[in-house]
């Protein structure tokens, strides 16, 4: 990769435990986190299936798998399913509002009970103010949290971390309130992502890494079109059955 005819320094990360599949070992490949470029790559590395994390911008790269792909939504071609459309209506009582990034009281207590109870011994249980900082917000990205507040009470449910780009939105994060269950906050947020997307002109939503057979990414399948990028071309993947 390069920029400016400059070379763009990539590192491979120690090897760590997997995140996705117990027993397994996994390692990333980073940007460069010193180049004081990354806020103008970012863009480029998106597309290219990177991903931020705090202020790292990575892309897993395991010995002898290849298991997480990066997918990401066509704002113009996407419409609800009837699934989804369920989902709108069934929160109709919610408001997405959105803001600045910070690290309030309100943000954090309801980050810590999402992790407790979804995330239980993940390594990420005991995470507080400063973790939630490095973690969510960063220090070079521009990004904006669209919050889910019931509409009489204001009651906060949910927050979507989501990075800006002139041409997309990318999803970095979601946490909500985790006895509300029932009502699918994790898809609203996407939904309400797609809808801020398209309001802003952007072309894509970017939804991280899908993973084939696995549990907890089988709800990305269920937006379509989804593309899938295969390390040289994003490439639509077929439709499922799913509605």
């Amino acid at each position: 990769m390069r920029s400016n005819d400059d070379t763009l320094r990539l590192f491979h990360s120690v090897p760590h435990a997997c995140g996705y599949w117990p027993g397994r070992e996994a390692r990333d490949l980073v940007l460069d986190p010193r180049d004081p470029r990354l806020p103008t790559l970012y863009p480029t590395a998106l597309q290219w299936g990177f991903r931020r994390s705090g202020d790292i911008v990575y892309r897993p790269a395991c010995q002898g798998c290849r298991a997480c792909v990066p997918v990401r939504i066509p704002v113009a071609d996407f419409q609800p399913n009837r699934s989804q459309r369920r989902c709108l209506s069934r929160n109709a009582d919610l408001e997405p509002h959105i803001v600045s990034p910070a690290c309030t009281e309100e943000y954090l207590r309801l980050y810590q009970r999402y992790l407790v109870r979804r995330h239980p011994g993940g390594g990420m249980d005991g995470h507080g103010a400063h973790e939630f900082t490095q973690f969510l917000i960063g220090s070079w990205n521009e990004s904006r949290f669209l919050e889910l507040r019931q509409r009489v009470t204001h009651t906060l449910l949910a927050v979507a971390v989501t990075d800006l780009t002139d041409d997309a939105l990318s999803a970095v994060y979601t946490f909500y309130d985790p006895d509300e269950a029932r009502r699918g906050l994790g898809t609203l947020a996407i939904l309400h992502q797609l809808m801020w997307a398209k309001r802003s002109g952007r072309t894509h939503l970017y939804l991280g890494y899908w993973i084939d057979g696995h549990p907890k990414m089988h709800y990305k399948r269920r937006f379509a079109p989804l593309q899938a990028f295969d390390g040289r071309t994003w490439r639509t993947l077929p439709p499922t059955c799913h509605d």
